[in-house]
């Protein structure tokens, strides 16, 4: 065997250990997908609304500042609109 045969044949053991690694880790993420859907389901099944959860969760990842700058545009958005509320 020379050594371009030898290197073809680690890199696709190589090659073929990334692609196992990575379906497991996609097999993990569907069922980490489905779990989060089951505590969604289970919160609405409480009477929680499951769009504001999502909303909050959503900005719970952000910081003080990304939620602020949000939250402004949202509101300059809305005054645009005239769909600004009264405080």
């Amino acid at each position: 065997m020379d050594d371009t045969e030898n290197s073809q044949t680690v890199s696709a053991g190589q090659l073929r250990a990334y692609i196992e690694r990575i379906e497991r880790l996609e097999e993990e993420k569907q069922t980490i997908s489905d779990d989060i859907k089951e505590v969604y389901a289970e919160a609405g099944g409480t009477g929680f609304d499951k769009k504001a959860i999502r909303k909050i969760v959503a900005r719970r990842k952000l910081d003080a500042a990304e939620r602020q700058e949000q939250d402004s545009i949202l509101d300059l958005y809305e005054e645009a609109l005239g769909m600004a509320t009264a405080d």
